[in-house]
């Protein structure tokens, strides 16, 4: 992504998560919003809903703040971004603070564009379903997919996902699979490692340390209305926050199950250090909704208006999808390693042909 949409994920991320980290509890607004997220992770079964409440003009105008000419983001993916939504809804058996990988009953997630669903994924007890909208995601990216008439009828379950059904797959065949590539001889792989982790004692630091830098940069303004909604609004200076969480992280470095050095000050010097806010909402003590306005990190871009918002609720439990068609991993793969899906002028470009230096100068790149 380009500087200026990783500028606003980074500072969606921080400000909506002051509230996470248990920030300023000594001031009412701050104990309001431990509650909300409290009661969150009280909850069986939750609901997001994420997207960017902007326009493709403006995100073509901040993108143009940075690009060099001919490296424009294209008009197709500034109109998914300012008009798409991210949905993920999650059901599990225990509350979502408790819960483990495995108390996870069911999970859904889905990408929406313009037109309608461009990708959807669910885990329904041991299924994985998903479908996919191949023709407009090839056509966006400058790839295009073969047609599913183009494919041969070995494609099976293939075929149906580029036709935009459901296909499913058995999750404990994906486990296994993936066990016995990793394990395959002459690959040189390994076990793999299990996942960092912190411990008690370090979480604890790491949740002071930022709880602090956050209470001494963040202000917070309460305001309410007679229906049981209200609103906190958190503003911040963005390079000063940065730096200052950042700067708390560094005597933990250590003890984080980080690969690289952390980023300094000296990294943040080209950042903008202009107020930005999130605007937590509040029904009845329950968090619904984050707004992190951020049109003023704009530099020299007229932006009518910027914000990421963040949409929660309850949720219903996952369902898994009708009609199916079930892809067997194994017939999949040798499908695949034999060119099953590919068009005949991929299969004469493949085989024993050499590949040269400049192959690859004219291929498209997705933006």
């Amino acid at each position: 992504m380009r500087k200026t949409l990783t500028t606003t994920a980074v500072a969606g991320m921080v400000l909506a998560g002051t509230a996470a980290c248990g920030t300023v509890e000594n001031l009412s607004a701050g104990q309001k919003l431990d509650n909300a997220f409290d009661k969150l992770g009280e909850e069986r079964s939750l609901a997001f809903e994420l997207d960017l409440d902007t326009d493709a003009a403006s995100l073509k105008a901040l993108d143009a703040e940075q690009s060099e000419p001919g490296e424009e983001m294209p008009a197709e993916i500034a109109e998914l971004l300012s008009e798409g939504t991210i949905s993920v809804s999650m059901h599990s058996k225990k509350p979502i603070k408790d819960s483990g990988e495995k108390d996870f009953t069911a999970m859904a997630m889905k990408l929406s564009g313009p037109d309608g669903a461009l990708l959807e994924y669910r885990l329904v007890g041991d299924w994985i379903y998903a479908r996919v909208d191949a023709a407009t995601l090839g056509e966006m990216s400058g790839s295009p997919l073969p047609p599913a008439s183009e494919l041969p009828p070995e494609a099976g379950a293939f075929k149906k996902l580029l036709e935009g059904g459901w296909i499913k797959l058995s999750k404990k065949e994906m486990e296994k699979t993936g066990k016995n590539m990793s394990g395959a001889e002459g690959l040189g792989a390994e076990e793999p490692s299990a996942e960092p982790s912190l411990d008690a004692k370090t979480q604890k630091k790491l949740t002071d340390a930022l709880k602090k830098a956050v209470a001494e940069n963040v202000d917070l303004t309460t305001s309410g209305g007679s229906d049981g909604t209200e609103h906190i609004k958190a503003t911040a200076p963005f390079r000063t926050l940065l730096t200052e969480l950042f700067d708390a992280l560094k005597p933990l470095q250590n003890d984080l199950p980080i690969g690289d050095e952390l980023p300094t000050a000296k990294d943040f010097a080209d950042a903008p250090n202009k107020k930005v806010s999130a605007d937590f909402t509040l029904k009845n003590g329950e968090l619904t909704e984050v707004s992190v306005d951020l049109a003023k990190l704009a530099e020299t871009a007229k932006v009518k208006k910027f914000a990421l918002v963040l949409r929660v609720s309850e949720g219903e439990k996952p369902e898994a999808p009708a009609g199916a068609t079930e892809l067997n991993i194994e017939e999949l793969m040798t499908s695949m390693l034999s060119g099953a899906f590919g068009s005949p002028a991929a299969d004469e470009m493949s085989g024993d042909a050499s590949f040269e230096e400049g192959d690859l100068a004219g291929d498209v790149q997705i933006w």
